[in-house]
This record gives structure tokens, sequence and C-alpha cells, in this order.
């Protein structure tokens, strides 16, 4: 794993026991499931498209609706959900909250798990979710890959989307990025590549050193347990393309943006009893993986502390890898979301 590029420390060994090896990662509780079914791949006679543009739109309730865009960098139409806000009678900020590894190809766990449709019911923001993406860490790929497809998924959520929700659902130009663990280092490497398109970035339960050999080793084995091939995301271990993703590198980026970061300790907490459907796993590995996330979220707070950056960072003396502490921290973490979208 040790390439002439990479020659960063990183902080957290517990992640290397953790991620060692993709048959261990793939049972971890609180973002498992059965692997979720790549993107698919284009239908043989159909042309990618060659503009992006919202093909059609699919409403699921009041607020909620199935968004279908052209994507040429995709290469094939791909689905998101927008919830609207109640109040649709002035132009708004746009939230994008991208999903953790096991990301479902016709859903995002947020809405199914983070109670994020309930928490947004007031706030007077378009949320935007993606759908499917497992272990692609919403990124652009070097090449495509014969198990999780064709990933650009940087170029889509940067550059084809953002215009097409505005105008469409009366978007601003003020948006704001979160993500959860594997959704968490995707939303904060956006947001350094792009920080003229962020006013605010939140990542709960994340690492964010590509560059490390720790940090590569954890996307490597998080990518390992849907069978895809990591060389396919930034190529060999000393292809600089790691460095160039690596968040705590390029943490000046986001100067003067609202930055919230969140991570439990791994012991137990108020949510790891038997009434939690992933209690199994949070006894073992969640608790492994969320303090590995805690070392990994000091370590960027600090890098932010050393550049004079302003950073809110909640750091919890319990709590283990689970989808009940995401949806607690999606309501702690709006003040500084809303503060950077000036609501």
């Amino acid at each position: 794993m040790r390439g002439s590029v990479l020659r960063r420390g990183c902080a957290g060994a517990v992640v290397t026991l953790a991620l060692s090896t993709g048959a261990v990662v793939a049972q971890a509780a609180p973002e498992s499931g059965s692997a979720a079914t790549p993107a698919p791949a284009e239908q043989a006679g159909t042309a990618p498209p060659t503009t992006p543009a919202i093909r059609r739109i699919e409403a699921v309730d009041d607020r909620r609706v199935r968004v279908f865009v052209d994507s040429p960098a995709m290469e094939r139409e791909v689905e998101v959900i927008v919830l609207l806000p109640r109040d649709r009678s002035q132009p708004r900020p746009t939230v994008y909250m991208l999903d953790g590894r096991s990301a479902e190809p016709d859903t995002n766990n947020w809405l199914e798990k983070g109670r994020a449709a309930e928490f947004y019911e007031d706030k007077p923001v378009n949320v935007v979710f993606t759908v499917g993406g497992p272990a692609s860490f919403y990124t652009d790929w070097q090449q495509p890959d014969p198990v999780l497809g064709l990933n650009r998924w940087e170029t889509f959520l940067t550059e084809e989307l953002p215009p097409a929700i505005d105008a469409r659902f009366a978007g601003n130009g003020r948006n704001a990025v979160s993500g959860v663990s594997m959704g968490a280092e995707a939303a904060m490497m956006l947001a350094i590549r792009h920080p003229e398109l962020y006013r605010s970035v939140a990542g709960y339960s994340g690492c964010f050193s590509m560059g490390t050999d720790l940090g590569q080793a954890e996307a490597r084995a998080v990518i390992a347990t849907y069978g895809g091939d990591p060389d396919n995301m930034f190529g060999p271990s000393d292809h600089p393309d790691w460095l160039q993703h690596d968040v705590v590198l390029h943490a000046a980026a986001l100067r003067g943006k609202a930055i919230y970061l969140s991570a439990g300790s791994g012991l137990p907490g108020v949510y790891d009893g038997p009434d939690n459907p992933d209690y199994p796993g949070n006894m073992g590995l969640g608790g492994l993986l969320e303090a590995g996330t805690g070392n990994c979220t000091r370590r960027l707070t600090a890098r932010f502390q050393e550049l004079g950056i302003a950073v809110t960072t909640h750091l919890r003396a319990t709590g283990t890898h689970s989808w009940p502490y995401w949806a607690d921290e999606l309501e702690i973490s709006w003040p500084t979301v809303a503060a950077g979208l000036e609501l």
C-alpha cells in the first residue's frame, strides 16, 4: 500500500483493524445490509445523453418527488429524490445529502433511517438526496468498474445537477452538502474541490485522509466490500489523485464556509440496546468504526484550527456507527448549516 507519493501519517489505527479486509467490513451493522445493486449500465441500443436535463418527475407525496436526470457524465439517466418545503412561494437554498457505503438503488437512508423528511418539515430549503452509488465515494472514478459501473458522481453532483435543480425547483444558488460515513468523506471532498458551489458542509462519522496510507486502505476496503476494484477510482497506490482528494491536505479550501463535524467514541450509548436493529453489529465492529471516525474527525478539526478556520465539532462521549445517532446529528448541526445558507 505504500507508494512514493503516500508518505503522510494518520492517527486512528483502529480503522486499520476494522477495515483491513472486505469480509470484516461487510458485517458492519450500522451501514451494512445486503450489497446494494450498483447503478444500471446503459441499456443496449440506447445512446447516452449529451445534455444534462431533467427528463421526468414522479410525485411520491405532497413534498417528495423522484427526479430523473439525463447525465452525460454518468452516460445514463440518474435518479435523485427531492424533498420540497411546505412554503414554495420564494426562491430557497438547496441541501445535498449523500448516503453511506450501503446506498440503496431506489432510496436514500437519510429518508429511511435518518428521519430527514420529518426534520425538514418546517425548513425553507430544497433537499436533494442521492439514490444509489454504493461504495462510490460520490466521486469521479478514473475508469469504469466491471462491478460498480461508471462513476462520475462529482461531475454529476457539481456541474450537471445544481443548475437543473435550481431552474426547476426555485433554487437561489446557495448550497450545502452533507454526508454520513462514506458520504461524509465524499461531501468534504466535493467541498474542497468546488468551494465556490457550497456555503455549508457537514460530515457525520467520516474519515478524511485519502492521501495517507491508512486513509487509502480504508477507502480500498470500502470499495472491496462491494466487489469493486479500488484502482479504478484513483489509480494505483502512488497515483497523485489520492492526494488530490485528501481533505486534511486541502482543508484551506474551506476557509469561510460553515463547517460541522461529528462522531461518537465507539462506546455503547443511548441507542445501543436490543431495540436497535443494528445492535449485534454495534457491539463489535460498529464500535470500532466509530472510534476510528472519532480519531479522523479530531485530526481534521485540528487541521482547521491550525489554519485558523472556524469549525463546529461535536464529539460524543458514547455512540457507535449507527443511524439513530446520525439522525440526532442532523438536528444538532442545523444551526451551523443554516447560518452558512443565510437562513
